[in-house]
């Protein structure tokens, strides 16, 4: 059976339109082309830097910014982990003492490390005797290694780490 078509110009048969410019100039003859073009959704060009940060690694200090410091500052860090050599602990940063933990978010005390990672609560904030380490702060391969792959987080509750002692 023949194909139907309303083209009925002597050009090629498997390229219909093809003596008036092919399928865009028809399509142009019988749609508004520039209503089309001003009316179809946009998006937002992505450039470089928006890739850029969304692969850049975690920074210490990157969630909780100026409420962390460099685990390679506190001296008695190095007997508390002394498998984490000073490359190591630059990598890693300690919310200072009064610092909100971000609820729903997990964190790990390098203090208490065979507790594992917890998720926080809305009330909980760094201690004196802590040393919490954020998820978010800490590239992956870091992470790993303190907590161990794959290590679920726990829901702490509030006062909850007093008993493990």
């Amino acid at each position: 059976m023949p194909r139907r078509t309303d083209d009925h110009s002597p050009g090629d048969a498997r390229q219909p339109y093809s003596d008036q410019g092919g399928t865009e100039t028809r399509h142009a003859q019988t749609h508004d082309v520039r209503r089309e073009e001003a009316t179809r959704p946009k998006s937002r060009p992505r450039d470089e830097e928006d890739f850029a940060a969304d692969l850049a690694p975690a920074q210490p200090g990157g969630g909780h910014g100026d409420e962390s410091l460099l685990a390679s500052d506190d001296k008695e860090l190095r007997t508390v982990l002394p498998e984490l050599d000073a490359d190591d602990l630059k990598r890693l940063s300690i919310l200072t003492v009064g610092t909100r933990l971000d609820q729903g978010s997990t964190y790990v005390d390098l203090n208490h490390l065979e507790r594992g990672p917890f998720k926080a609560m809305g009330d909980q904030e760094a201690g004196a005797d802590d040393r919490f380490v954020a998820k978010r702060d800490t590239d992956y391969e870091m992470w790993d290694r303190l907590v161990g792959q794959g290590r679920a987080p726990s829901v702490e509750r509030p006062g909850e780490h007093d008993r493990h002692d």
